[in-house]
């Protein structure tokens, strides 16, 4: 039987704090009560037989006092009574009262009231004993004919678990019911018949289908569900069958319910591989994310379009349709489109390039004209990183991204400016062609950057690749703009002291362009120049950076300012205008140094600073050619192999993955004929309607290791002794978000132990989702207990409890037994992921929370210590392998994970070898592990320390 097929039965929740009231009470409640008292009586009478009380003395009590009455509570409350009441006696045989109900079963399917007719063919459908069925079949029969399709569709109902469990009841159900549906009207109740015949008579279904097959696309949508079920599971089983049923498919995709064309869609692509059903398909799945308002449901149907592309033959025809895929981009959501950003990227070809980047290019300006907010700026890096891997893949649409892309060195926000410069870095390195554009349109920029990293970056590039004399000299030009009047010390103390007067101020400001957000000009009076210069904001950029202390830029510009005064020297033969260049670049550097000395700035120069600026200056006053071969060539070489290295990275990524989507035949390999094939060895024999619905229920069967028990085995924990009177043991099950326990209890004792209850407590961010019932277990008995715990963050928990009953027969006091504790793994939570290195560098500086872990292991290579590391903490190292090569006594890596719940997990692994102990010296250093909560940090360092030392085998 599927899991679709089984029967729900009733599940009640029983309240723990009450006494149980004795048979004699609940008898005279039942006997003389009011309907309120009889109704009261009834449920402690269902709630008792559920924790395995006989009470046989009451079933004719309830039959002669309570089945008589027409209150429509007491009469669902009696549908529960009779699911759960023993109906046979010890032999088997069926109790004689069960007789008078069954004639009270009969009158309610004639009752008037179609909730009383409904609710009674549904309890029907629970009912294991065909004797008391029998009797029922003509009245089950003519409620199909009902004015009310409640009724109907549960007579349908009845009728299908009937057929299923008693064909000889009623031998000709496929029949009525093909007949019924031909009649029928009401949607719900046809998808009811329809489902039947799905499983009943597949083929009865197929006629029926075929007779209305032009008219599916006017059903309700329960039904054309059902259909598309129906059709998936004709052509699995029989393949030749889909050229007739593949067109009903084609119509379903133009449905008005989104779950019909999902459906559909779906099961489309199952049953077609030909490229037209392929992008009808897709097109229908890129229309559901575009018109569904729901952020799940979007993520979930772009899923399935990932799933497309990985198809080798699917990709050339989604590659047709990547313009339509970024209207997604109108999805306010970020992960929405960040996922839709990386299909477009993994599809763009050079057929499609040149519509993706102008899209781009409008998207990017977008942002700019939006209101600031913090998903725009995450949306904007995207973008900007989308466009830089366009570019590198593609380097003919360098020229067009590169101008937009410029203006956003000007940008507030770092972290988007800061992809725009690696991006500007690596293209001027890589298309020589393009080096005078990005110069001048950097120099455009330059003076309106307004962070200092950015700021460093870019005068890197200007020093770097500027190489004609016109273009040092306007590098020279913006430097002294961007440093204001020197002497810097001598004019600062001015300003504090306001000697410099109003018409100096004036006359200076026209130097500077005061620009807006828009692009235009501003014009500034002179009345507003003249007094508020005492404030910082009227300080040119690169004096305000060095007033605030930054003295890491004025490093980077003493070397930016020695390669071109170098370069200059090369370039220009007149000695005067060499000794002039020299001369202004020392001059500025030396001003400098004496406001780093100076206790003007908010912080001193550092010493590491000093050194540089002086060692710069030592070059310049020797100009040797050794050094000018290593500011003007060697500092680009290093440039370039790291490019390379990533480069060659990057290429052997996409090489794996496009390894792994190809299937690799073998030219022995048996050919494969779809008709000659058995049923039990076709390739695509798992049902996907099954699966889905098995995932649905937390029940996927993910594949196992070779040995199946093996696996399943490590996961039962033993909770009591083997001496004990109860014997307990746990299957832990973790699935995502939730755990399940399944405890075997056994009573290893020669008495009947009542309520025998599992009481269980969490430590830790766990929580226990609800009680388990109590139960009765008869002598030598067992029974399982599920119990559902809810995880709600990436930390080791512990579970833990006992098991309370009571003896039968005896007076003494409740029964415990302690259970040994379970602990829960957080390995279970956490996945490797990864992030670049400036996202884990914020990361790494915001998160609070700190274990610095010792390394005590007896793994004696660094590598070896690395990868074991790896293993038992399920994080991936970031760092590069070319970085990690070689031996040379230390290592130092970055690791990355994240768990289920979004959380980040840092490290950072500091090793070396002692070669001075000998070479069996094991490995020593620290692991410090960052994380946003104390019970991430703690528990990651928990488990290194568990696992640090290599057990031997």
């Amino acid at each position: 039987m599927t899991a679709a097929e089984n029967v729900c039965y009733t599940l009640i929740n029983v309240p723990n704090d009450s006494e149980p009231p004795s048979e004699i009470s609940l008898k005279t409640d039942l006997e003389k009560g009011e309907i309120k008292s009889k109704t009261e009586a009834l449920k402690k009478v269902i709630i008792m037989i559920l924790n395995g009380e006989k009470l046989p003395g009451l079933l004719m009590t309830i039959i002669r006092f309570v089945l008589p009455l027409q209150d429509h509570t007491i009469k669902k409350l009696l549908l529960v009574f009779w699911e759960i009441v023993p109906k046979t006696t010890p032999d088997g045989k069926l109790l004689q009262e069960m007789i008078l109900v069954c004639d009270a079963y009969r009158k309610d399917l004639q009752h008037p009231n179609e909730f009383i007719r409904g609710s009674t063919l549904r309890f029907l459908c629970k009912l294991k004993e065909s004797e008391l069925l029998e009797p029922l079949m003509p009245a089950i029969r003519a409620c199909l004919e009902h004015r009310h399709s409640y009724v109907r569709r549960n007579a349908v109902l009845a009728i299908y678990t009937i057929y299923r469990n008693f064909e000889n009841l009623i031998p000709d159900a496929p029949e009525l019911i093909h007949d019924f549906l031909v009649n029928e009207k009401d949607a719900s109740c046809k998808r009811n018949a329809f489902m039947m015949l799905i499983h009943a008579d597949q083929d009865r279904a197929l006629d029926y289908l075929s007779t209305c097959i032009d008219q599916v696309h006017t059903f309700g949508d329960i039904l054309q569900l059902v259909i598309v079920e129906l059709i998936y599971k004709v052509c699995h089983a029989n393949p030749s069958e889909r050229a007739r049923f593949i067109r009903c498919i084609y119509n379903l995709l133009q449905s008005s319910s989104p779950a019909v064309k999902y459906e559909a869609a779906g099961t489309l692509v199952t049953l077609s591989s030909a490229p037209t059903a392929i992008k009808a398909a897709a097109q229908c799945y890129i229309d559901l994310i575009i018109k569904e308002s729901d952020n799940n449901v979007k993520l979930i149907v772009l899923d399935r379009l990932i799933e497309l592309k990985e198809h080798p033959t699917h990709e050339r025809v989604l590659q047709d349709l990547v313009m339509d895929i970024l209207r997604v981009l109108a999805t306010p959501d970020l992960e929405v489109k960040k996922k839709t950003l990386q299909l477009a990227l993994d599809l763009v070809s050079s057929r499609n390039v040149e519509e993706l980047v102008i899209v781009l290019k409008k998207e990017v300006i977008k942002t700019n004209n939006v209101t600031e907010h913090e998903d725009t700026d995450k949306y904007r890096q995207l973008l900007v990183r989308t466009l830089h891997s366009c570019s590198v893949r593609f380097p003919d649409m360098a020229a067009n991204v590169i101008p937009v892309l410029m203006e956003f060195l000007s940008d507030t926000n770092e972290a988007a400016a800061a992809d725009v410069l690696e991006f500007v870095r690596e293209a001027i390195q890589r298309f020589d062609s393009l080096r005078p554009l990005i110069i001048e349109k950097m120099l455009e920029v330059f003076h309106a950057i307004k962070t200092v990293k950015i700021y460093r970056g870019a005068l890197w590039i200007l020093g770097e690749y500027c190489s004609t004399k016109d273009d040092i000299q306007s590098v020279m030009t913006e430097v002294r703009r961007s440093l204001g009047e020197i002497p810097i010390v001598e004019n600062e103390i001015k300003r504090e002291s306001g000697e410099v007067k109003a018409e100096e101020e004036v006359s200076a400001a026209p130097a500077q362009k005061l620009v807006t957000e828009m692009g235009t000009y501003v014009t500034q009076s002179a009345l507003s120049s003249s007094r508020p210069s005492k404030k910082e904001e009227d300080r040119p950029p690169l004096r305000g950076f060095l007033m605030d202390g930054d003295f890491y830029v004025a490093a980077s510009l003493a070397t930016t300012l020695t390669k071109l005064a170098l370069r200059y020297v090369t370039i220009v033969q007149d000695k005067k205008k060499q000794n002039s260049f020299i001369a202004e670049s020392m001059l500025i550097m030396v001003t400098v140094l004496h406001l780093g000395k100076s206790s003007l700035p908010k912080k001193p120069i550092t010493d590491d600073d000093v050194e540089r600026i002086s060692l710069c200056l030592k070059v310049l006053s020797e100009c040797s050619p050794l050094m000018n071969d290593i500011f003007n060539k060697e500092c680009r070489k290093s440039l370039s192999h790291m490019l390379t290295v990533r480069l060659e990275e990057e290429k052997l990524s996409q090489k794996k993955e496009s390894e792994k989507r190809n299937v690799a035949v073998q030219a022995d390999d048996p050919i494969s004929f779809m008709q000659l094939t058995a049923k039990n060895e076709m390739t695509s024999k798992d049902d996907q309607f099954q699966l889905s619905l098995l995932a649905a229920m937390g029940n996927t069967q993910r594949k196992e290791a070779a040995d199946p028990l093996a696996s399943k085995l490590n996961k039962v924990t033993q909770l009591t002794g083997f001496s004990d009177p109860v014997y307990a043991e746990a299957y832990v099950h973790v699935n995502q978000y939730d755990i399940v326990l399944d405890v075997l209890v056994v009573n290893q004792t020669s008495d009947t132990l009542q309520n025998c209850t599992l009481e269980l407590a969490t430590l830790g961010d766990l929580k226990l989702v609800e009680k388990p019932s109590p139960l009765t277990l008869a002598p030598h008995d067992f029974a399982n207990i599920k119990a559902n715990v809810k995880v709600a963050s990436t930390e080791n928990g512990i579970i833990f409890g006992n098991i309370v009953y009571d003896v039968s027969g005896a007076a003494s006091d409740r029964n415990c037994v302690v259970l040994s504790d379970i602990h829960i793994d957080i390995m279970d939570y956490i996945q490797p992921a990864s992030c670049t290195d400036a996202e884990f560098r914020q990361m790494w500086a915001e998160f609070e929370w700190e274990n610095k872990v010792t390394v005590n292991t007896n793994i004696t290579d660094l590598n070896e210590y690395l990868q074991h590391i790896l293993g038992s903490t399920n994080m991936k190292c970031l760092t590069p392998e070319k970085a990690l090569s070689g031996f040379c006594g230390f290592m130092a890596a970055n690791l990355y994970a994240r768990s289920i719940f979004g959380e980040d997990a840092l490290a950072n692994v500091s090793i070396e070898k002692p070669i001075h102990l000998g070479p069996d010296a094991p490995v020593t250093g620290h692991i410090r592990i960052r994380a946003k909560s104390q019970g991430m940090a703690l528990s990651l360092g928990d488990k290194i320390n568990l696992s640090q030392k290599k057990t031997s085998v």
